[in-house]
Parts: C-alpha cells; sequence; structure tokens
C-alpha cells in the first residue's frame, strides 16, 4: 500500500504522524512511504532521517495524489479538501462534530475516513487519546503558570507555593489521564489541587499516586461550585459527550469565579463541558468571556512537539500497520475496536455522535455490508 505522510498545515501544529522508526516498520511490511519534504521539521526530524528509514520525499501534490492511506495528525483542513476522494484513506485526528464543513468534503468525496480519537480497546477506553492526553494535561497546566501572569492579563500568580503567602488553589475536572497529568505537576509545584471525577473508581485508581495537597471530590453541583469560588485556575480534562447539549459549567457559573481567575481548556470541546469554550489557536490562545481569562488551545501537545511526535506514533503504527497490511475493509470488518473510530464511508457517515449534533442521517458501521459480512473483499 502507498502511505503518504504530509505535513500539517493547522496554525502551529508542529507534530509529524510518524518518526523514522515507525516509518521503518511500514517500509519493512512491503509498503511505499512518502513523507512530503519538511514534514519532520516542526519536530527536528530532518528529511534524510525518513529517506534512511526507507521513505521518498515527496512534494505534497505528489503525496496527497499517490496515497491510498493518508495517515495525519490533525483534521483535514480547506485547502486539502481537493485531495480527497473515494477509494482514499484518512487516518487522524478528525473531530468532525466541531467541522461540519470538513465533514461535508469527507461525504462529498465518498472517502473513508478513521479517526484516531473514536478507536476503543477492550475496556471502552480510547487508546489514540492516551498519548496525547497526559501531555495535554501536563502541557495546560504550563500553559496556565504562563497565562496567569501579568504579563498576559492574567491575575498575577505564581502557581507554586512561596513561604508566607496563601497558596494557589488549582482545581481539575476529571480524573483520568489528561487530568492526572495536570494534577501530577500542579502538586508538584505545591499547589493546593481538587480533582472532581463522578467515578469513584477512577479516583481511587490515582489516590495513591498523588501527593497530600491533592483532593479528590465526587463532581455533583455542590462540589463544583465551591470550586469554582476558591480556585485561581480551573483545567477541564474531561471528553464531554458529543450528543449533549447542557453543561457542566455554564455561562452563569463562571460568575461564582474570582475576577482573576484562569480557564484551561485541555478537553476543548466547543460549547461542551463548559459553556464558554471556543477553540483558540497557539497564535491568539486567550480571551474573555463573563470577565474570566480562557485559554482553549486545541493542540496543546504540538507545543511540546518532539515528545508528541514520538508518544503519538508509537500509538497509532499498529492501527496504520493493520490498515496497509489487510486493506482497511477487511482491517475494519475484523477489529470493532477500529470499527468504532470510522467516521465515514463512502459518503455514508458512520458516527452516530456527529449525525445527531450536526442533524445528519447516519448509519451505524455494522450495517453496511462490505463492513459486517465476512464475505466482503478487502480494499
Amino acid at each position: 500500500m502507498v502511505i503518504g505522510i504530509p505535513k500539517e498545515i493547522k496554525n502551529n501544529e508542529y507534530r509529524c504522524a510518524a518518526t523514522p522508526a515507525t516509518v521503518s516498520e511500514l517500509v519493512r511490511n512491503g509498503h511505499r512511504v512518502l513523507v512530503e519534504g519538511g514534514a519532520g521539521q516542526g519536530s527536528l526530524i530532518p528529511d534524510d532521517e525518513f529517506e534512511r528509514a526507507g521513505a521518498l520525499i515527496s512534494d505534497r501534490d505528489t503525496v496527497f495524489r499517490d496515497c491510498e492511506l493518508l495517515y495525519k495528525v490533525k483534521e483535514i483542513l480547506p485547502p486539502e479538501y481537493r485531495f480527497l476522494r473515494r477509494g482514499l484513506t484518512v487516518f487522524t485526528y478528525l473531530h468532525s462534530n466541531a467541522h461540519r464543513e470538513m465533514t461535508d468534503a469527507l461525504l462529498e468525496s465518498g472517502c473513508t475516513a478513521i479517526a484516531y480519537e473514536d478507536i476503543t480497546d477492550d475496556t471502552g477506553a480510547f487508546p489514540l487519546l492516551r498519548p496525547m492526553s497526559e501531555l495535554a494535561g501536563k502541557g495546560g497546566f504550563l500553559m496556565a503558570c504562563q497565562y496567569v501572569q501579568s504579563l498576559y492579563g492574567g491575575g498575577g500568580l505564581m502557581l507554586t507555593r512561596v513561604s508566607g503567602i496563601r497558596t494557589p488553589e488549582v482545581a481539575i475536572i476529571g480524573a483520568g489521564n489528561a487530568g492526572f497529568g495536570a494534577a501530577e505537576l500542579a502538586a508538584a509545584l505545591g499547589n493546593r489541587v481538587t480533582i472532581l471525577d463522578v467515578s469513584v473508581e477512577r479516583m481511587e485508581s490515582v489516590k495513591h499516586r498523588l501527593p497530600n495537597n491533592v483532593e479528590l471530590l465526587y463532581s455533583n453541583r455542590e462540589n463544583l461550585q465551591k470550586c469554582l469560588e476558591r480556585s485561581d485556575v480551573l483545567v477541564n480534562c474531561i471528553l464531554w459527550p458529543k450528543a449533549r447539549k447542557d453543561h457542566l459549567v455554564t455561562r452563569e457559573m463562571l460568575r461564582l469565579m474570582k475576577p482573576s481567575a484562569l480557564i484551561v481548556d485541555v478537553s476543548c470541546d466547543e460549547a461542551g463541558a463548559i459553556e464558554t469554550c471556543r477553540a483558540t489557536s497557539h497564535d491568539d490562545p486567550i480571551y474573555r468571556e463573563e470577565g474570566i481569562l480562557h485559554y482553549c488551545v486545541d493542540n496543546i501537545p504540538s507545543a511540546f512537539a518532539r515528545t508528541a511526535t514520538a508518544s503519538l506514533a508509537s500509538a497509532t503504527l499498529p492501527y496504520a500497520l493493520q490498515l496497509a497490511n489487510k486493506g482497511p475493509i477487511r482491517a475494519l470488518r475484523e477489529n470493532p475496536h477500529l470499527r468504532r473510530g470510522l467516521t465515514c464511508h463512502e459518503g455514508i457517515l458512520t458516527l452516530e455522535e456527529t449525525g445527531l449534533k450536526q442533524g445528519r442521517p447516519y448509519r451505524k458501521p455494522e450495517d453496511i455490508p462490505d463492513l459486517s459480512s465476512p464475505e466482503g473483499g478487502s480494499r
């Protein structure tokens, strides 16, 4: 199979879908890998390292035109729509729920698109969110340390323990990988940290890995409101169900917060858990709503591109190999966890959450004959 790895064009996106080590594995399995010149530049991977791994360095048009499997990091952007076509498989973070225009382009092209973020494992977890989640949680807290400074219009706090003055308070929504990452770093700097979650089991799993300056509370309205009232920083680390139209933190609840407080939305679900969240970029990362400073950059790990690329490429490689070795149809048919990541196929929307959120017709992958029938052919 011909696998194309383009240079990402999203604002300040420095990650690459593959490393020389993962390219070498793809080549060893008999696949032809086209890497766009400069694709690894943001992660300090020069073209010649990809070449030594067996890749062909190509121009952008050639990578998109000749590949059968498009292997990316971020969603398809408007300049890339023209390359979408029937017979192409797109494998990347898509977040189609938040990108109606992109979803239109995917459906109109007839391509097959598989989203990293929706692939599951045997436990129901999302293994391709995991490697970026802890990074995003820690990175989100590092960004909080920056944007809470007076230089950026923040509350002028140093998020660490300083002798003789009040210790800053950090509230974290979610005890998953991102929440744990944020809490671990915030606590290590001496802040008073509170984690809110609805899963007692999840809180128990992180309790013994965190120091004594971390409090774990069940997430109910009373506890959440108390945290909003006293916290200097609120870090949201939960993915809000795509079909829900309500919010955990409403616009009205922001009025409980200190005027100097900062919200960091690591999950960055537009109008999701936090009603006032809207995606921003590294170029223009902050804004105010109800007087509260918000940081809602949706690709935080890109700021730590070398670490993020190595982690993401290792996590996605087994799935890329399945798609390339078996062909996408057979791979999707045989692996229900990979199939859960299917966003669309030959003009049919297959992701229920996006269908409900955008008011579109959809079909479950299992209801599409060539994805459910053992006799269906491989492509």
